[in-house]
Order: C-alpha cells, then structure tokens, then sequence
C-alpha cells in the first residue's frame, strides 16, 4: 500500500512537472505590426502548426501608433513583439530603452547588408525579417482608359498628366509612407523634395487614412497610380490584379524589423516567433503570392522556391541612388509627419486646387508665352512649391528636440502646436496667392 501511495505520489509529481514544462512554453504571444491580415495570418498559422501550445495574437496599428501604444503601457503589461518596416521607428524605441537584446536569435546564413545597410541592427535590439524598396504601382487597365503614360520616376507624378490620378498616404499614419517621403527627402535633398512631394501633393486625387487605402484604390480603379513599399505592388501583381510596380531611381532598400519588447509578458514565447520568422521557412513564406515580400536571405539559399523574375532586392540595393540614413530619419521623423500633415494632408484642397491653376496657365503660356505671365506663373509656383521650413532649419538640433519632447512637457508643446499652426496658416495663404498669380498668368495669355 505505502508503496502505491509512493507511485501515485511520483506520477502525480511527474504530472505536475510536465504540465509547468507545457504551460512555460505555451501561452500567447501578442505581437504588435503594421502589417495586413494577408500576411499576418499566413504567419500565424504557420507558426502555430509548428509551434503547437503558443497562440499569436495580432494587433494591427499604424507604425505611429503602435510606437504610442507601447510607450504607454507599463513594464510587465507591454506586447511581446514589434514588427514594421520603419527602421527609424525600431530606433525611436532604441532611444526609448523599449526594446531587448535579440542578437542571438540571429539567422546566421543571412548576409550583413543590403547595399551599405545593415539587415541587422548592429547593437543587436532588433532583427532584418524581410526586405522593402520603394516604388510606384499602377494599374493598367485604368491607366489605358484614361490615356495616362506608366511612370517611371517619382517626379513623373509632378506633370499635368497625372493630375488626380495618383494616391499617397500621409506619413504621419504610415510608417511605409514615412519611408517613401524620406527616401525623397535623402535623394534630392531637403527643399528639391519637399518641392516634389508637394507637387505630387497637389496632383493627387487622395491622401489616404492609411497605407493599405492606396494599394487597395489601385487594385479596385479607384486610383490610377499610388506611391507605396514594393510588397503592395508586389503582392497585387503576383495575386492577378492588373498592376505593375516600378522602383525610381531614387529608392533605397531596407530592412522591415522584428523586436522584442522589454518588459513583455512572454519573452520566452516571443523568441521562437522570432526565430521562426526569419528561419528558411519563415523566410520561404515571405514568397507567397498574397505576401510578396523579399526575403533577407539571398535566392540560392532559398531551396529554389523564388519565383522566376522575382525582384532580387541585393541587386536592387546596388543600382539605388539612395543611402538611406535611418539616423537622420529617425531625427527628424515627427517634424517631416508634422509638415507634411499641415502643408499637403490638412491643406489638400487648397494645394490641389493651386495646382490646376499651374498647370491651366503652364499649358497656356507654351501655346501663346508671354512675358509678364511667366513672371507671375513663376511666383506661383515658388509660392505652392516651397516648404514652409528650410532646410537650416530643418537641421536644427533645438528645432528638432521640440518635436522629440516628452508629452507632459506643457511648454514644449505649446511651442510646437504653434509653430503646427503656424505653418497651416502659411500653407493656405501660400497656396491662395499661387492660385491667384496662376489665374493671372492664364489671363496674360490669352
């Protein structure tokens, strides 16, 4: 009998034991990301087929939005992972100290760089998951109906031609958006590409809520041309949809991250979700038509699963014209979403509406010129297409720390959301006067 108790006793020890082991590698993992329910979910099941007692949980935000979401919540209570294609957002969070040491989790057949970039964050606080390039998308069926030329270059969409056909998001809702407009800012320089974007601005048909609205507007018509990251155009290509991408020759490739949170719930849990997801499988699911993104890993280490004419994003990287520095970007991150929320997003009308104007009265003045109306059509343009912040003073170290202050910091604020408005009221009165000079320049043709 004592013998029996003894057995029982050890089994039920043995039990127990067995269900902590169960219940240490189980659990669920909440991982925080920008990207769409397309590829988040062919991760999902992926990982919990092979990884059976751990759940995933989504939680979709804007890059911006998730950096304010973990920032805000307290240590022990925060998302395990963070995982976006914004390298300046994974150092917001650097500099935040949000983030653990992930360097060991590391896939060691991947190559050090991209171009000059590195896949990997070099103080080891997050990892290269995948790839992104920068580009146009556009769709073909509508772009022959409306007799509308495929771009090529980013200040393609600057011409008449393109005059409401073309869609961005704002990049103070897109960390992929945030990307595209630094890329330009680094490629041409600080006033050459606000003078581009702005431009592009007041030919777009829409500055969408979110980066999934232009991909999604161009697959369905709405749109003709949208500025995004590869994987969209990409993705909508490889999946049947009309759509062509094209990367400038203004791009840069660079790593989209993966992050574990410091002050997680499930640390543990959350590095085999790493480790998978830039393991060969978790690299090979980046492959599928309703992904479409590329790998970190070169195509010969692949398993010969890369599709033929697949863009080769180390080839890529070699012919870009863009160093892309995540450093200054991350620097100036809020200030470049500020102003462009203030001059294009918030003042889109009136900047549109300046915009025609330019283009009626450009159109005009090559059919009969005219002195007098290239002088004030030439005022019109510097008025509509020049940022309301220089590039001096866009370098500015105390300029910028207002826009990196602490929420709590009263007078910080205060200072930054007039200088906000300040640069609206310029914006609105800029573009009035250009339309008005415009209008003037089309009378002095005719």
């Amino acid at each position: 009998m004592k013998k029996l108790i003894k057995l029982s006793a050890l089994a039920t020890s043995v039990t127990l034991l067995a269900g902590a082991a169960s219940s240490a590698l189980g659990g669920t993992v909440t991982v925080v990301t920008s990207f769409p329910k397309e590829l988040t979910g062919i991760y999902k099941t992926a990982f919990e087929k092979a990884n059976p007692g751990i759940k995933l949980e989504i939680l979709n935000k804007s890059t911006t939005q998730g950096i304010a979401y973990v920032r805000e919540l307290p240590e022990g209570q925060r998302p395990d992972i963070f995982w976006a294609s914004a390298p300046d957002a994974f150092e917001v969070l650097v500099g935040q100290k949000l983030l653990t040491d992930v360097a060991g989790l590391a896939n060691k057949n991947a190559p050090t760089k991209v171009g000059n970039y590195p896949i990997n964050d070099p103080n080891g606080m997050y990892l290269g998951q995948a790839l992104g390039g920068y580009g146009l998308m556009w769709n073909t069926r509508y772009m022959a109906a409306n007799k509308v030329p495929a771009p090529a270059q980013w200040s393609d969409l600057t011409k008449p031609v393109y005059f409401r056909h073309a869609a961005i998001s704002a990049p103070s809702r897109s960390g992929t958006t945030h990307l595209t407009v630094e890329t330009m800012l680094q490629g041409e320089g600080w006033d050459k590409g606000w003078s581009q974007l702005l431009q592009i601005g007041g030919n777009a048909a829409a500055i969408t809520e979110r980066s999934f609205g232009v991909p999604d507007g161009v697959n369905n018509g709405q749109f003709g041309v949208g500025l995004v990251i590869d994987f969209f155009g990409l993705a909508s290509k490889y999946s049947g949809f009309p759509v062509e991408f094209v990367y400038p020759d203004v791009t840069a490739v660079v790593p989209a991250n993966i992050a574990l949170i410091s002050g997680s719930k499930n640390a543990e849990e959350a590095k085999k979700f790493i480790s998978y997801s830039v393991s060969l499988e978790g690299q090979q699911l980046l492959l599928d038509p309703k992904i479409s993104r590329l790998p970190i890993l070169p195509a010969s280490a692949l398993g010969g699963k890369v599709p033929a004419g697949y863009p080769d994003p180390f080839e890529i990287a070699k012919r870009a014209k863009v160093n892309f520095d995540s450093d200054l970007s991350e620097s100036r991150y809020n200030v470049v979403s500020a102003l462009f929320d203030q001059t294009i997003t918030f003042r889109h009308k009136e900047l549109q509406a300046a915009t025609k104007a330019i283009h009626a009265a450009t159109a005009a003045l090559q059919k009969k010129p005219n002195a007098n109306g290239q002088a004030l059509l030439k005022q019109a343009r510097d008025l509509a297409f020049a940022p309301v912040v220089g590039a001096s003073l866009a370098a500015d170290k105390s300029f910028l720390a207002l826009f990196t202050a602490n929420k709590k910091d009263a007078a910080a604020n205060k200072q930054m959301t007039g200088l906000e408005d300040r640069w609206n009221a310029q914006a609105l009165n800029h573009y009035e006067r250009a339309k008005t000079l415009a209008e003037q320049a089309l009378a002095a043709a005719r």
